[in-house]
């Protein structure tokens, strides 16, 4: 493989959570008073972290979000999970070549690390991953689409940024894999391919990504 470490997005790249927790923030912002479609949030808010909405929020009306706010989005969001969440059709055969190959691969996500470990666990993606191969945005002073998480991901995991490929489904990911020096893989099952420019290469079918990275 032509790669030394494959560096997976989380939501929408490993576990399909992006319908279920674009759905639940659209609906709890506008629920509070700031309305919020489905498509907005996918445009929005997809791959980013939680400051982002508190940001965007803040910046278009003048009003901060409630203080428990992530609080209540994350229990609505995890108890979605445990009824609704899958991983991505394809996910688990490419992680199964990758430790077939001897591939080192981790997950860089804007997501926390309880957000992360919920969506594993649920659906079995957990036995895959060992706890030092695990990041989050909390990891990091600045989340996607700066370069920090994937840098981080990087020196921790022991290779250079040029070495690396992220596996990313959203303008905010491949901004910050394109900052972060390395080539990045768009999966375009959620985002069109338009808006996932400065890819090294795009693919709609996870189950094709293994042949890709030879």
């Amino acid at each position: 493989m032509r790669y030394d470490l494959v560096i997976f997005d989380n939501d929408g790249v490993l576990v399909d959570s992006e319908p279920i927790s674009n759905r639940l923030l659209a609906g709890y912002l506008t629920e509070l008073g700031h309305p919020t479609s489905y498509e907005e949030s996918l445009r929005d808010y997809m791959g980013a972290a939680m400051h982002r909405v508190h940001d965007l929020v803040e910046e278009r009306t003048g009003e901060r979000l409630p203080d428990d706010f992530d609080d209540v989005f994350h229990a609505r969001v995890f108890a979605a999970f445990e009824r609704e969440l899958k991983p991505v059709a394809g996910a688990v055969e490419v992680l199964e070549r990758l430790v077939a190959d001897g591939v080192p691969y981790c997950v860089a996500s804007s997501g926390s690390h309880e957000r992360i470990r919920v969506g594993h666990r649920t659906t079995g993606l957990d036995e895959w991953f060992e706890d030092e191969w695990v990041f989050s945005s909390e990891d990091v002073g600045r989340g996607k689409p700066a370069p920090d998480l994937f840098l981080y991901a990087a020196e921790r995991m022991g290779v250079a940024p040029e070495r690396c490929v992220v596996v990313e489904d959203s303008p905010l990911g491949v901004r910050a894999a394109v900052a972060a020096g390395m080539d990045v893989y768009g999966f375009t099952a959620m985002t069109p391919a338009d808006r996932l420019s400065g890819v090294t290469q795009l693919f709609g079918d996870m189950g094709q990504l293994a042949d890709l990275l030879e």
